[in-house]
């Protein structure tokens, strides 16, 4: 207990500036990495991000190398100025600093994430340029807290849930997060104790945006308990949930795979087929994630969203149970399109293909 208790008191404050043992531990697992594109706009938490990898790098023999990137959306005067202080300092720090700026027309509704699929994929062309294995980004717990928050308001599943993990895959890159489990206030301490200015980006407090409106919810959530520790914490229980169900899931597919094995109904390069006994044997949740796997592998018009994929999957079930096809006692036959995927049943299998072309508009199909 005393050891506990000593252990306690010495783990860091909130407010506490991050030590460079902190740091190592942090960025260990990107020490073998050729290259990494670190994120920066100005602001506090990428800024805390370059100084922390800069030092970090500077104390290794044989440290990845560095290439800082800022996107210039285009969308406010101060960018520009910005975007030169984070190359100033960068230099400063013996970094290498790339400017990239979005230059596609703005669209005149969903602006924040149009604007945020434009950085991503800016970041991944640059990545592939630098050669560099991720693109190492400065999300915080706090973020982590307001995009479940955003995610639970729209209905997301346990996926949507976990919500950002330390390592994911966008537009073909590794997309790094190493600083998601500390909390903003310790990257604003680090760069005070450090003396390194940052940017203030007013955007962040427009309420005309939904993220701003739910950070200015959080001290009432907080008081209430959900706080941003709270649910981080609730992210990171549901994202070790969802590890498990995939598992389930992928043996599952195994197991269906071995039993289509013999059929010639689908060729492989064409769709997926399931067993439809076997298939309705196994959880909903299971089935659900199979079916989205089979959508997302054949389709062509992008992932199935997960409410379009669960009306399917209702309708699926049903037609199985023999209530799908006009109410008979013998399984019915179902075929529906969704996501460029075409997905029908017979007797003896569930089919998922590509789905044929879609007609121009006006045309007739004739007699």
């Amino acid at each position: 207990m005393a050891a506990s208790k000593t252990a306690q008191d010495q783990a860091p404050e909130d407010g506490d500036p991050i030590s460079a043992a902190e740091a190592e531990h942090l960025f260990a697992p990107l020490a073998t990495a050729p290259a990494l594109v670190l994120a920066v706009s100005g602001g506090p938490d990428s800024m805390a991000l370059m100084w922390l990898a800069a030092r970090w790098c500077g104390a290794r023999a044989d440290g990845p190398r560095l290439v800082v990137v800022t996107v210039d959306h285009g969308l406010r005067p101060e960018a520009r100025r910005e975007a030169q202080m984070v190359k100033q300092i960068a230099r400063q720090l013996g970094l290498a600093h790339r400017t990239l700026r979005w230059r596609d027309e703005k669209p005149a509704a969903g602006l924040p994430e149009a604007a945020r699929r434009a950085r991503y994929r800016l970041l991944a062309a640059a990545a592939h340029r630098a050669g560099a294995s991720h693109v190492v980004t400065a999300h915080t717990r706090d973020d982590q807290a307001e995009t479940v928050l955003m995610r639970l308001l729209r209905g997301s599943g346990i996926v949507g849930l976990a919500a950002m993990a330390a390592v994911s895959e966008r537009d073909g890159m590794l997309l790094a997060r190493p600083l998601l489990a500390l909390p903003k206030a310790r990257l604003v301490a680090t760069l005070r104790s450090a003396g390194v200015v940052f940017a203030d980006d007013p955007t962040n407090r427009d309420l005309a945006y939904t993220r701003p409106r739910l950070r200015a919810l959080m001290p009432a959530l907080a008081v209430e308990g959900g706080d941003a520790r709270t649910l981080a914490t609730l992210a990171a229980r549901l994202g070790r949930a969802n590890a498990a169900i995939e598992l389930m899931v992928d043996d599952a597919e195994k197991d269906l795979a071995l039993l289509a094995a013999g059929s010639r109904a689908v060729r492989p390069d064409h769709g997926q087929m399931f067993e439809p006994r076997a298939f309705v044997a196994l959880p909903a949740e299971i089935r659900l994630r199979l079916l989205m796997r089979a959508i997302n592998r054949v389709g062509t018009e992008g992932p199935v969203e997960l409410g379009k994929a669960e009306a399917l999957l209702d309708r699926l079930d049903r037609t199985l149970a023999g209530t799908g096809g006009g109410g008979t006692s013998t399984p019915g036959r179902l075929k529906q399109t969704l996501a460029g995927a075409l997905v029908s049943t017979t007797r003896d299998a569930i089919r998922i293909t590509p789905a044929p072309p879609r007609r121009p508009r006006g045309t007739s199909g004739g007699r």
